[in-house]
């Protein structure tokens, strides 16, 4: 038997896993695009339609796997959404026709929005104090998921080809959600809170309706909401648009763009964890802490993608140097984000809440892409590259500030809440102890 400690590192490992197989899985399909097109004869628009199912279906799912998750057993739940990603996976590589495979493609959508159970039970098991680090650290496994997937692509596919790649990482999603079903427990939820953790037992706390409306009325969390919309467009223009940026605007060779891009992941992998350990840091020290830093991070971000991106083309080792510096500094708000929104919500409902800023930066991550190529096609994508990241921070970092401004209040209440849940927790064990 695992001591609580060591058991819930288990825990992060297997999750780390999941999502790292998960990211690899679904970002595979940009390396393997040109043999899929082949094998069905298809067309750019064809293909992208493939990708938009999938999109489609994950983001409508995202609050329906918000409410499963406030209302029954996470870790269960994970284990299905592990299982269906593996088994759609599976479904897709043996799909015979175009239509078959752009109906299975969009089923492996229904497991895209299975984290905010994901993050809810991480929840439970790490306090508040050092949430930040620990979402930091899961949150690394979505790039090197996609540095994987890209590895995947380039090594595997003339050996296994496309449906054997697929065959792979479908087996093991599906052996994953045996280790995750078997091995993952539930916790109680709101455990790891400091007003309920010293407690032996605590009582069942589900998703209720009136809890979750009552998510819309907390300042803080209505403007991370907004923020969340304008805030994956930097992220979705960068991934869609920063290849081709440098094969056709700054006349990188292939090798020179896979060189430059890794390296640059590499390095924002390492922007998460440390977005994390410095919200956690300063939020032990004000309650303002974790959106001041995510504030900090977007406009730094800023000001170093404006310098980056004017170093001339011919520079290349500068060019690299300001991109890394600008990589680290680009994912500090997001597990500060995730924290943030787990501050000021109550542990039933919090699966509910995470689900709404997906779903609502699922609708900006959707129009960004759009957004930049339609600039790109007047001006330049050097311009619509700037042009949209560099507002939509220095937006998001107005949000960020006025977060910090209000998010107190949200907490103190929260905290009050859950020191009368505590308060009546004991009462009922002190009566049941002397009846």
């Amino acid at each position: 038997m695992k001591s609580p400690t060591k058991y819930r590192w288990f825990v992060v490992a297997t999750f780390f896993a999941f999502m790292l197989l998960h990211q690899c899985d679904k970002l595979l399909i940009g390396p393997l695009t040109t043999q899929i097109m082949n094998t069905f004869h298809i067309n750019e628009a064809q293909m992208g339609a493939v990708v938009t199912g999938a999109l489609i279906v994950g983001a409508v799912l995202y609050p329906i796997w918000g409410y499963l998750y406030d209302r029954y057993a996470r870790s269960k739940l994970l284990a299905l959404a592990s299982f269906i990603w593996g088994s759609t996976t599976w479904i897709s590589a043996i799909a015979p026709t175009y239509g078959a495979f752009l109906a299975t493609r969009a089923t492996t959508g229904i497991d895209d929005s299975s984290y905010p159970g994901l993050y809810s039970l991480i929840s439970d098991y790490f306090g508040p104090e050092m949430r930040g680090k620990i979402y930091g650290l899961l949150q690394i496994a979505q790039p090197f998921g996609y540095m994987l997937g890209m590895l995947l692509g380039l090594l595997l596919s003339s050996s296994l080809g496309w449906r054997g790649i697929y065959y792979l990482t479908g087996s093991l999603g599906i052996l994953l959600s045996f280790v995750i079903f078997f091995g993952v427990r539930e916790a109680p939820r709101g455990k790891a809170e400091p007003e309920l953790r010293d407690l032996e037992q605590i009582g069942i706390y589900r998703f209720d309706l009136q809890t979750a409306l009552g998510l819309f009325k907390k300042r803080s969390l209505v403007l991370l909401f907004i923020q969340g919309f304008f805030g994956v467009f930097p992220w979705n223009v960068i991934t869609y648009w920063f290849f081709r940026y440098l094969e056709t605007e700054r006349g990188y060779s292939s090798a020179a763009v896979f060189t430059t891009m890794a390296t640059a992941v590499l390095v924002l992998s390492a922007g998460y964890f440390v977005g994390g350990a410095v919200g956690d840091f300063f939020f032990k020290r004000t309650p303002r802490g974790r959106a001041l830093v995510a504030m900090t991070g977007v406009l730094t971000g800023a000001i170093l993608l404006v310098v980056t991106m004017s170093i001339p083309a011919g520079n290349q080792g500068l060019f690299l140097v300001l991109l890394c510096l600008t990589a680290l500094f680009i994912p500090i708000a997001s597990p500060n984000v995730v924290s943030t929104v787990y501050d000021i919500t109550l542990p039933e409902v919090r699966s509910t809440a995470l689900a709404v800023q997906y779903f609502i930066e699922s609708a900006g991550a959707a129009l960004a892409p759009l957004m930049a190529g339609l600039i790109a096609v007047r001006s330049s994508l050097h311009n619509a590259i700037l042009s949209i990241c560099v507002s939509t921070w220095v937006l998001c970092a107005i949000f960020f500030a006025v977060v910090a401004y209000l998010v107190p209040q949200d907490i103190a209440t929260l905290r009050s809440l859950l020191r009368e849940r505590a308060e009546h927790e004991r009462a009922m064990q002190a009566k049941a102890s002397h009846g």
